[in-house]
C-alpha cells in the first residue's frame, strides 16, 4: 500500500515538474516576444515599448553617448535599445572629431545608423601625383578609379587603391568627334565640351554626353580596354536626348530618341522597339522604370514599365512634368516623385502615398542616395534631404559654389580653398582641409585615404592611426 502510495506521488511530482516546465517555457516565449516588440519594464516597474538603435561608426569602436549617458562599455557598432521619442547621440574617439545627432525612436522598430564619420585631427599632407594639364577628373562610384581628362586625347586612368598611383593611359581619339592635329604639341587635341558623365556600377565602362560644335554626341568608353568603346551617335545613326546605363556593366542602356524610350543592346548593337512615347524623364531599378511623359491627350502622367514583359502602367496623371525616381529601402520598393517644390514618396507595388512635403524652393534635379538610404533633390547648392529611414526632409545649404559625394553618404564643397563636409541631411558641418581646388573631385578611398586636388598636385591624407 504504501508503494502504491510513493508511486502517485512521485508521478504526481512529475506532472507537476513537468507542468512548471510548460508554463514557464510559456512565459518565457511570450516575455521575450514582448521583448522582440519593444515592451519593457522601467526602474519604476512599468510597462513602456521600447525601440532599439542600431549605430556603427569609420573608424569603429567610437564610444557613444546617449542624452550625455555613456560609459566605457558603450560603443558603436552595437545596437541598445532604448525609450520611444527624442535621443541625441554623440560619438568621440581619441586623436579624432566628433559627431552627433538627435533622432527620434519609434515604439518597436529599428533605427539604423551606420554613416557617421569621424575624421583624424592630425593628418599627414602626402603629393602623390602630378595633374597639371588636367581639365576634368571624375572617379569610379567605388571610388577606386579616377579619370583624368586633358586637352588631348589621351586620358590618364590611376588606381587609388595602389599606394604608388602609377597611370595607365588610354586614346580616346577614334570615338569622339574627329580631332584637329595640334602641331606644337604633336598631339590630337579633344575637342569637345563635357556636358555629363555617368560611370557603371562595376567601374568599367563611362557614358560621356559631349557638345561637339552644334552636335550632342554620346559615348560608351570602355577603360578597361578602349577598342571595345562605342560612339552610340555614329553606331545607331541617331540622336539622342537622355541616355542611362541599365546594368552593372553597360550591356545594357536605356536611351530616349525623338521623345520615345527603348533599350540599347551594346554587345549585339540592338536598338528596340518604342517603349514609351513622349518621355520627359526616366529612372529605373533592376528590370523596372518609373517615367514621367504625357499621353495622347497632351496631359503628363506618372508610369511604371516592367521590362521582359514591357508592361506599361499608368500610376497618376501630374500638372507638371514630374521628376521621378526609384529605389529600394530594405526589402521595399519606393517611386518619388517632384512636381515644382512637391516632394511626394509613394509604395512601388500599390502607388500608396507614403508621405509628402512641401519644400522651399523648386529642385531642378533629383537622384537616388547610397543604398535607397536617401533621396536628395537641389537647386544648385540648395538642398532637401528626404531621410528614408526617418520618413523626414531636411532643407540646407552647403558653403561654396558646388557640391559632390565624398564618399556613400557624405557631401562635401569648396570655399575659399576650405573643404567643408556635411552628412547626407547637412548636420556635422566640418571644415576638414585647406588649399583644396574646387574644380576637381575630394573622394575617400577604402575608408582610409583622403584625396583631393591642390595647386595641380593630388593630395592623399590618412584618415585612421597607421
Amino acid at each position: 500500500m504504501n508503494r502504491e502510495k510513493n508511486q502517485r506521488r512521485q508521478q504526481l511530482r512529475i506532472i507537476i515538474s513537468e507542468a512548471i516546465m510548460v508554463v514557464a517555457v510559456i512565459l518565457t516565449v511570450i516575455i521575450l516576444a514582448f521583448m522582440v516588440s519593444g515592451y519593457w519594464v522601467n526602474s519604476d516597474f512599468e510597462v513602456e515599448r521600447q525601440g532599439m538603435l542600431q549605430i556603427s561608426s569609420i573608424p569603429t569602436g567610437a564610444s557613444l553617448s546617449i542624452d550625455g549617458d555613456s560609459s566605457w562599455l558603450q560603443k558603436t557598432n552595437t545596437s541598445k535599445v532604448l525609450t520611444s521619442g527624442e535621443h541625441t547621440l554623440s560619438l568621440t574617439k581619441d586623436g579624432y572629431d566628433s559627431w552627433s545627432k538627435t533622432i527620434n525612436i519609434s515604439e518597436g522598430l529599428l533605427y539604423k545608423i551606420h554613416y557617421p564619420r569621424l575624421f583624424l585631427k592630425e593628418r599627414t599632407r602626402e603629393k602623390v601625383f602630378n595633374a597639371n594639364g588636367t581639365t576634368l577628373a571624375t572617379v569610379s562610384p567605388d571610388r577606386t578609379t579616377l579619370l583624368l581628362v586633358n586637352e588631348t586625347t589621351t586620358w590618364n586612368i590611376l588606381d587609388l587603391s595602389e599606394e604608388n598611383l602609377t597611370p595607365k593611359k588610354i586614346n580616346i581619339s577614334k570615338y569622339f568627334a574627329d580631332p584637329s592635329l595640334d602641331d606644337e604639341e604633336d598631339a590630337s587635341v579633344f575637342a569637345g565640351d563635357i556636358l555629363d558623365v555617368n560611370w557603371d556600377k562595376s567601374g568599367s565602362h563611362i557614358l560621356f554626353k559631349v557638345d561637339i560644335g552644334d552636335t550632342i554626341e554620346w559615348v560608351l568608353v570602355d577603360i578597361n580596354d578602349v577598342k571595345n568603346s562605342i560612339n552610340l551617335n555614329k553606331e545607331f545613326g541617331a540622336e539622342f536626348e537622355d541616355i542611362k546605363i541599365l546594368d552593372n556593366s553597360s550591356n545594357n542602356l536605356l536611351a530616349v530618341q525623338k521623345g520615345n524610350l527603348h533599350k540599347i543592346d551594346t554587345s549585339g548593337k540592338v536598338v528596340s522597339m518604342v517603349l514609351v512615347e513622349n518621355v520627359i524623364n526616366f529612372d529605373h531599378f533592376e528590370n523596372e522604370v518609373v517615367f514621367s511623359a504625357s499621353d495622347e491627350s497632351k496631359d503628363y502622367y506618372v508610369g511604371l514599365l516592367k521590362l521582359g514583359d514591357n508592361e506599361v502602367t499608368k500610376l497618376d496623371t501630374t500638372e507638371e512634368p514630374a521628376k521621378v525616381v526609384i529605389s529600394k529601402f530594405y526589402e521595399n520598393k519606393y517611386i518619388t516623385t517632384l512636381e515644382k517644390d512637391l516632394l511626394t514618396l509613394y509604395n512601388k507595388d500599390d502607388f500608396e502615398k507614403v508621405s509628402e512635403f512641401k519644400l522651399n524652393f523648386d529642385p531642378e534635379r533629383i537622384k537616388v542616395g547610397h543604398n535607397g538610404e536617401f533621396v536628395i533633390a537641389n537647386l544648385g547648392v540648395e538642398i532637401a534631404s528626404l531621410d528614408m529611414e526617418a520618413n523626414s526632409v531636411h532643407e540646407w545649404e552647403v558653403e561654396g559654389e558646388s557640391f559632390g559625394w565624398i564618399d556613400n553618404d557624405m557631401v562635401y564643397s569648396v570655399m575659399d580653398g576650405e573643404l567643408s563636409v556635411y552628412d547626407f541631411d547637412g548636420l556635422n558641418h566640418r571644415i576638414i582641409g585647406k588649399n583644396v581646388s574646387s574644380r576637381f573631385p575630394v573622394m575617400i578611398t577604402d575608408d582610409k585615404w583622403l584625396y583631393y586636388f591642390s595647386d595641380n598636385m593630388i593630395i592623399r591624407e590618412w584618415l585612421i592611426k597607421h
